[in-house]
């Protein structure tokens, strides 16, 4: 059943998009933590999977400190292709936050998605997200990581977990610690559930 769902809501997204390069959702249907980025990078759009590459690193250490098994995560983005400028060298493109515009074309697809998986807990990694599903443009991941925040999306009451993007772990090494803290905090949660 929700398989089935899935896959109508992804064709979808496919037929609308349809001369984009998309990355959609991946994992079991019935996993109990939705993880969702805020649109993929290069190495995601060469596998066509979420989470590979260097945020594929932080995916398995994330994994591991919450001793869960992969197949009970369901990885996602906001925006389901890859947002890109002009490299610094001629003929390249690197990435760049998804605009309201592109966020827009997605929310309704994103809350569709949340529905179907109906997790116990959704795991926001960055602002992006979390200022999407919050339709809150002045809550900061800096000001609300770490904490359990709720959200209702068509009657039903979510967890949300709001973590620092593991892209800016790797880049802003301070945050190292407090995305471990995080994480710990995360694995408690999971434990009352």
């Amino acid at each position: 059943m929700k398989y089935a769902k899935l896959k109508k809501l992804n064709n979808e997204i496919a037929e609308k998009f349809i001369h984009k390069e998309l990355v959609l959702g991946d994992g079991k249907e019935d996993s109990i933590i939705m993880m969702i980025g805020e649109a993929p990078g290069a190495k995601e759009v060469e596998y066509k999977k979420p989470f590979v590459g260097s945020a594929g690193k932080y995916l398995d250490e994330f994994l591991s400190i919450l001793n869960l098994d992969k197949d009970k995560l369901y990885i996602t983005n906001t925006v389901k292709f890859r947002p890109t400028k002009e490299g610094k060298r001629p003929g390249t493109k690197t990435n760049r936050a998804p605009n309201k515009n592109e966020i827009e074309e997605f929310k309704g697809f994103l809350l569709e998605e949340i529905d179907i998986i109906n997790p116990k807990i959704i795991v926001t990694l960055g602002n992006v997200p979390l200022k999407t599903l919050l339709n809150d443009d002045e809550i900061s991941i800096g000001n609300t990581h770490g904490n359990k925040l709720f959200i209702k999306i068509k009657e039903v009451e979510y967890i949300i977990f709001p973590l620092y993007h593991p892209a800016a772990v790797i880049y802003r090494r301070e945050l190292k610690e407090v995305y471990l803290k995080d994480l710990k905090k995360l694995a408690d949660l999971l434990i009352d559930i």
